[in-house]
């Protein structure tokens, strides 16, 4: 499978450590199975750091390994309580350590407000399946790849 990295910059090899806490997923390296989300995604870091051009590196995937025991791989299908409940736990994180074991995670990606939401939400303002629906990505269902693991990193080609 091929998947995309949209940056505002550069770079020869996956570097973890430059990964930011309080993402969806946790610290780590995302990808998308959409060119043009991850164009979107570059052009969004560029406009919010000022810096740097939008740039989209590809990478190869043998989806194979989703299935083998080598890696722990966790897969949300779509929107639900499970998957609120793992992003509310990672935006929260506000640390390098994971909140989970997994090397790889895939599960819709969450809509650009999701802080908000999240405060909505740990305030009793909304309830959790207001809350699921607020974190929908707004253009419609969209995955996202998660690579939080040195383990997994090792089987992503660049193209």
């Amino acid at each position: 499978m091929r998947l995309f990295h949209g940056t505002n910059c550069s770079f020869d090899e996956i570097d973890l450590t430059k990964s930011k806490v309080g993402k969806d997923f946790g610290c780590g390296f995302y990808l998308s199975s959409d060119n043009r989300q991850a164009l979107e995604l570059a052009e969004r870091k560029v406009d919010q750091s000022g810096e740097g051009i939008p740039i989209v590196h590809e990478y190869e995937f043998d989806e194979a390994l989703l299935q083998s025991e080598g890696l722990s791989v966790l897969h949300f299908e779509e929107y639900s309580k499970e998957w609120a409940e793992f992003v509310l736990a990672n935006r929260k994180n506000r640390t390098r350590n994971s909140v989970h074991q997994y090397d790889i995670v895939i599960g819709p990606i969450a809509d650009d407000a999701v802080g908000f939401q999240i405060r909505r939400f740990t305030a009793g303002i909304i309830d959790m399946d207001r809350f699921i629906q607020e974190l929908r990505y707004m253009k419609g269902i969209s995955f996202q790849y998660f690579f939080g693991t040195e383990k997994a990193i090792k089987h992503l080609k660049r193209l």
